[in-house]
């Protein structure tokens, strides 16, 4: 008894160091890095067959390859988001704007907004730059640049609200608050970003057509930043668009409140340009312009659980305008609700342009009177006069639409209006119900498309022409 409590007794003081050591009892792993580390950032699609109704070419069923099948949605093989990466630092600075001279007393406040952002990005030892609560700043144009020696936090709380002198803009590429090549940065806090746009909108030529179209500013603007997280914040009356990710990698934007009037002109909630591996869920978005519109350059782009209304819808695209390439691939968007928008889930591309839309999977969404729940259009036009007829187009191809109900605001739930040229390939439609919100049936109108069906869809297309 005494030999083994003499060899036990060591061993087991021994395992209690260790784990003292490798923290066990202390360590909890972060949700957010969680959420990327257990997987890709797409769950593998459920493999099917197309239905036997087809329009179109579709290959021999005995020798036909499944597109969703292989790993056409996950990331890039390999490659998994660290986005943990943009977690705060453990010991950090605070920096409080009041502390730089801000005084929220309807003053401008953008220097001290300005000396407190480089304060915290200069600190080595990482930074959390707040803006208090139940007070409003007012600022002209900020560019928050990076690099920056550490992560970095910012905590907006109370309101930051732009400056309506149109002259402040005109040296800073129509822009407002513009955060540049930083990683590893937080923004969140629950405040509110009001673009003050009305002033603006007034002066738009789609309001007033008298008045020559220019370009307004974007509220914010996060340019080639990488391990980006930005949430709980509320944005709204962007003087244009509201919030644009540029060039970014590794992003995720969650529980955000975007907001203006149906009726202000080109304030899409939030657009996606040229950015990778980027997650956006838990938002609530209405606006004047596209939800959420995801342009050239982007790929792994996953939109879940969006509420969308007024607005757009959700588009990608508009692609290759001017007779330009364009390039779209790995999209999902899962869980979403439109509500009274002008469409629903939409590609529009060009004619003229070059590229592709491809690998795009729209499942379990809700419409409620939308005038265009699913739509393709390759024809699209967003000119006074009509757009010349041309040949080339960007390919729209493996898109599927899946477990789509609801209520068409028009007579045609489904459009699919493709290029006679470039037809749209192995689009999917399964287990679709639309009908229209006051008529007993909806329709559907299919040009220079190629279907397949699984389960039942309604409305079907009768032809492709």
């Amino acid at each position: 008894m005494m030999f083994l409590k003499t060899l036990c007794l060591p061993l087991l003081f021994t395992l209690i160091s260790l784990r003292s050591c490798f923290g066990i009892d202390s360590y909890t792993e972060d949700p957010f890095h969680v959420d990327f580390r257990r997987g890709r950032a797409y769950r593998r699609p459920i493999s099917y067959r197309p239905y036997v109704r087809t329009f179109g070419h579709v290959p021999n069923i005995r020798n036909y390859r499944n597109p969703y099948s292989v790993n056409r949605f996950d990331h890039n093989s390999g490659i998994r988001a660290r986005l943990d990466r943009a977690r705060g630092p453990m010991t950090s600075k605070m920096v409080n704007v009041d502390d730089f001279g801000a005084k929220a007393n309807g003053r401008d406040d953008s220097l001290a907004f300005k000396k407190a952002w480089n304060y915290a990005c200069s600190s080595s030892q990482g930074a959390t730059m707040v803006v208090p609560k139940k007070k409003t700043y007012h600022v002209k144009p900020i560019n928050f640049s990076g690099p920056c020696k550490s992560p970095l936090v910012l905590k907006i709380y109370g309101t930051i609200k732009a400056t309506t002198d149109h002259s402040e803009y005109e040296g800073n590429g129509r822009r407002w608050l513009y955060f540049d090549n930083v990683e590893n940065l937080r923004v969140e806090g629950g405040g509110t970003i009001n673009g003050n746009g009305r002033t603006w909108w007034e002066k738009s030529c789609k309001i007033n057509k008298a008045l020559p179209c220019k370009e307004a500013p974007t509220a914010v603007t996060f340019n080639e930043c990488t391990n980006l997280r930005v949430s709980s914040l509320r944005i709204k009356n962007a003087q244009q668009m509201h919030l644009i990710f540029r060039e970014c990698v590794n992003v995720n934007a969650f529980n955000l409140r975007v907001k203006a009037p149906g009726n202000s002109p080109n304030t899409d909630g939030i657009h996606v340009t040229g950015t990778q591996n980027i997650n956006i869920n838990n938002c609530v978005i209405g606006t004047g312009d596209d939800c959420i519109s995801i342009v050239s350059g982007s790929k792994n782009v996953r939109a879940t659980g969006i509420t969308c209304g007024p607005g757009h819808g959700i588009s990608i695209g508009s692609l290759g305008a001017g007779n330009s390439a364009a390039y779209v691939s790995n999209v999902i968007v899962n869980k979403a609700t439109f509500r009274d928008t002008t469409n629903g889930v939409r590609i529009k591309t060009w004619q003229g342009g070059s590229g592709y839309a491809k690998n795009i999977r729209f499942q379990n969404i809700v419409m409620n009177n939308v005038s265009n729940p699913i739509i393709i259009d390759q024809n699209y036009c967003d000119k006074r006069k009509p757009c010349r007829k041309q040949v080339s187009a960007v390919q729209v191809s493996d898109v599927l639409y899946q477990n789509i109900r609801g209520t068409s605001a028009t007579g045609v739930a489904v459009k699919f209006d493709c290029s006679q040229s470039v037809p749209c390939r192995r689009i999917y439609l399964q287990d679709v119900a639309l009908r229209a919100e006051e008529e007993d049936s909806a329709q559907a109108s299919c040009a220079n498309v190629r279907l397949s069906y699984r389960g039942d869809v309604s409305p079907p297309c009768s032809s492709q022409n």
